[in-house]
């Protein structure tokens, strides 16, 4: 199935839960977080401005003042107006149960919904459900709130909305709603956060009957992905505090600057979602709490490079290792806030969420996760997505495994085994058997031995290294050559060590590779040969990716996984990932995120160049047809740059911002540039012809 969704059409701006107060600083909020939600929202207001949008849609607590205190609500209500009026793009609202009061429950915290509030909204913010079309589209919002409430509100709603999806059922069907039918599981308890039974059942079967295309949903200030039969269910984050009860998602506690959890800034933000002919593709933003002043000066925003999302990444051979469980279901446990009766089952998809900032289509995942059949559905499912999985095993598959790996090979887009030498007679023909047995392309790994691991470290230590040197490519040729292992091999896996280049070594697997007809897989190791010895240098770690991606896009053979995505910090081998433990990002996310949607700006495909240092740093080539490309890497100190290109013009990245700059030097003249400093680190940064 291909997952490229086209042409672009249009773009959609998608906002939730602003809470706007009653005041500038007048907030009936314990939380501090909560007294900046209008000077928050004013600047995301501003953000929208400057995109190309059709509309905007804000699903839900608009206000934070609930209804049951109409005097605060009302005032809130102006608020909220006045702080939308300069949006140059049509607004659309949805109810939340801030603006119309909780869902039908006996435990709601807040008052529960009532036609006396439903009153209160018609009168603010006018109609509670509606549709409309744009661009060969029909979308629908409806008041999530009334469902199972039995008013007269909502037989209406119900009748209005099946006759609306009939009427409107040979269009791509988008749909807005503020409570989100469930989180991990369509029969899920009913708590504080999903739409509980019968109407749960009643949306979902609408869904799946008008083959909804997307369903977006506010109310639990958290990003959370699933699809429902063939609609992809989108829960969005706040743009102004998170939910801190899901704070439990997490191994580690928020700093005090986190509020508990509430002023989690990095997980605050808003969609900007692109209809293309062929399906839609969804930018998340993040505004890391950002604020405009009331009557502050609007400034001009930096033009920065376009995020490329992984259906649209076309130099996607840069991948990571998830060794973390990236789809693991978590309980929230009762706190005395919103819930306090019964743990709730939700999956932490900030790392999915990541993947997605960054454009990574590439993940390596071990057995375990084709061991839980959720898991399954969801790695088949996130396949449409743009992604493509590697799953990694070791030795001869157990008879089970190699009916799981068969009767879900559609999955995987190859298999990497590892054997080891010593027992190489005994588990061979096994590996062989089974890697004929599929269509996925099989990857060979082996371990190194004591005497190997000894050499590299410069004493042995009880820790397990796998992976081909270029020293092995006798040993590789002998394998390949083995008549048990006839049509079963379609590459090695390559060992890249904290002291090898990225380039250098993807240059030397492209080489073998190419000379024995195969691919090469190459692990880039994060951590030195000492299990005990932090890795916590992020200069190293930036640069080393950076390069790392730029090899996997100019050398065909070569893929590149890199083995740390989040913070590997307790254990073995302790480093820096992309993200820390909170799945918040780290300078390597901006770095590979804004790497990866420079060189998509680039048409055609690249030829390797060169790779060596350079006045401040190390610089990194490719040709295209379009000019150079070169990458520069500064040392950890560096100011400035020279860019070894004579009469180089064009366009300069800054990866850690983005922020696009259009150069130019004299002919002859190498082109002198300044390094920036974010987060402690010289940015490594990128020139793409014009």
């Amino acid at each position: 199935m291909s997952t490229d969704p086209g042409a672009r059409l249009y773009s959609i701006g998608v906002i939730t839960d602003t809470h706007i107060n009653q005041g500038e600083d007048d907030c009936n909020s314990p939380f501090e977080a909560n007294r900046l939600a209008n000077r928050r929202m004013r600047q995301v207001i501003r953000e929208l401005n400057a995109r190309d949008l059709a509309f905007v849609v804000n699903i839900g607590d608009l206000v934070h003042p609930v209804p049951a205190i109409p005097d605060l609500y009302e005032q809130a209500a102006a608020r909220f107006h006045e702080g939308v009026k300069d949006l140059k793009h049509p607004l659309y609202l949805t109810p939340g149960n801030h603006d119309v009061g909780d869902k039908p429950n006996d435990w709601a915290p807040a008052a529960g919904v009532h036609e006396d509030y439903l009153g209160l909204w018609d009168e603010h913010f006018g109609a509670q459900y509606q549709s409309f079309d744009h661009g060969g589209a029909h979308f629908v919002i409806i008041n999530a709130q009334i469902i199972n409430s039995g008013f007269a509100a909502e037989e209406e709603q119900r009748a209005w909305l099946e006759a609306d999806l009939t009427a409107n059922k040979n269009k791509r069907l988008f749909l807005f709603s503020h409570y989100p039918p469930y989180f991990s599981k369509p029969d899920e308890e009913e708590n504080y956060d999903n739409i509980g039974e019968p109407g749960r059942s009643w949306l979902l079967g609408l869904l799946e009957k008008f083959s909804v295309e997307a369903l977006f949903i506010g109310h639990v200030h958290n990003f959370w992905f699933y699809r429902y039969a063939q609609t992809d269910c989108y829960l969005l984050p706040s743009t102004c505090f998170v939910r801190l009860d899901y704070s439990e998602m997490y191994r580690i506690p928020p700093p005090p600057e986190f509020e508990f959890g509430r002023n989690d800034t990095p997980k605050l933000g808003y969609f900007v979602v692109h209809v293309h002919e062929n399906g839609h593709v969804c930018d998340i933003i993040r505004t890391y709490g950002e604020e405009a002043e009331l009557d502050s000066p609007v400034q001009t925003p930096p033009e920065t490079v376009a995020p490329v999302h992984p259906k649209r990444n076309r130099f996607a051979d840069f991948g990571f290792d998830m060794r973390q469980n990236w789809m693991e279901i978590i309980e929230i446990p009762p706190t005395g806030g919103l819930d306090e009766f019964d743990r709730k089952e939700v999956r932490n998809d900030y790392p999915l969420m990541a993947l997605w900032e960054m454009g990574i289509k590439k993940v390596r995942v071990p057995m375990r996760d084709l061991l839980v059949p959720d898991n399954i559905d969801r790695m088949r499912m996130l396949k449409d997505h743009g992604h493509e999985f590697t799953l990694f095993t070791f030795g001869d598959p157990l008879p089970h495994h190699r009916e799981l790996i068969g009767a879900n090979q559609d999955i995987f887009s190859a298999w990497e085994v590892g054997i080891n030498a010593e027992a190489l007679e005994r588990i061979i023909g096994g590996v062989g058997t089974a890697a004929r047995a599929v269509d996925i392309p099989v990857y060979l790994s082996r371990l190194r031995s004591i005497d190997e691991t000894r050499a590299e470290a410069g004493k042995y230590y009880h820790a397990i290294n796998q992976g081909f040197f270029a020293a092995d490519k006798a040993e590789m040729a002998t394998l390949l050559a083995r008549p048990d292992m006839e049509d079963a091999l379609a590459g090695f896996v390559f060992r890249l060590t904290l002291d090898m280049s990225p380039w250098e070594t993807a240059a030397t697997a492209q080489e073998i590779a190419t000379e024995l007809g195969v691919r090469a897989s190459v692990h880039l190791r994060m951590t030195g040969a000492n299990p005990a010895e932090e890795m916590a240098d992020q200069q190293t770690l930036v640069n080393r990716m950076a390069e790392a991606i730029m090899a996997a896009a100019a050398f065909d053979r070569v893929t590149v996984y890199a083995d740390t995505f989040a913070d590997n910090d307790r254990g073995y081998f302790p480093r820096l990932g992309v993200l820390d433990r909170l799945w918040n990002p780290r300078p390597g996310f901006h770095v590979v995120r804004h790497l990866n949607a420079a060189l998509n700006r680039i048409d055609g495909n690249f030829e390797p160049g060169s790779a060596g240092p350079c006045a401040g740093g190390r610089c990194v080539q490719m040709t295209t047809p379009a000019g150079p490309v070169a990458l520069m890497l500064p040392d950890r100190d560096s100011t400035a740059m020279s860019v070894p290109v004579a009469g180089a013009a064009g366009t300069w990245i800054d990866l850690a911002s983005g922020e696009l700059t259009r150069v130019t030097a004299q002919s002859g003249e190498s082109l002198n540039v300044q390094v920036h400093q974010a987060d402690g680190v010289s940015a490594p940064a990128l020139l793409l012809p014009n």
